[in-house]
């Protein structure tokens, strides 16, 4: 099996990335932390996950991320699994953040996006069958 172990941003402010990510993800804790060099450019890193997966979030970004109805190449969105979304949604909404746009109307899951501090879109899905021909359902 492969799995994603994690994703490395660039961000202008890793404490609001923190804001964002810890209202999403409350299990998830700061597992290491430091400073370094990127190309010549001083930064501060840290890894924000739990034993298994994390986020690498990189300061001293500049710039702004790329435009989400555009069509410039790019990340897209990167998305979570979630078990209750509606949790999900209301611990986002209680920390300030609200859904950038409604999910797809599909009978075997539930979708929303938001978009992080960063500019990045961030899909959250839960599925309502455990039947991959239902899950991959398309509209």
């Amino acid at each position: 099996m492969l799995q994603i172990e994690h994703l490395n941003l660039v961000v202008s402010d890793i404490n609001a990335e923190l804001a964002f990510y810890s209202a999403a993800f409350p299990h998830w804790r700061i597992r290491d932390e430091g400073h370094s060099e990127w190309s010549g450019k001083e930064r501060k890193w840290l890894h924000f996950g739990d034993d298994y997966q994390f986020l690498t979030f990189n300061d001293n970004g500049i710039d702004s991320n790329r435009e989400l109805a555009g069509h410039q190449i790019g990340l897209a969105h990167f998305a979570f699994v979630t078990n209750n979304l509606d949790a999900m949604i209301a611990r986002l909404k209680s920390a300030g953040f609200d859904p950038a746009k409604d999910g797809a109307d599909e009978p075997y899951r539930k979708n929303i996006y938001f978009v992080d501090p960063a500019g990045f879109e961030v899909e959250f899905v839960e599925y309502l069958s455990d039947l991959p021909d239902q899950r991959n359902l398309s509209s």
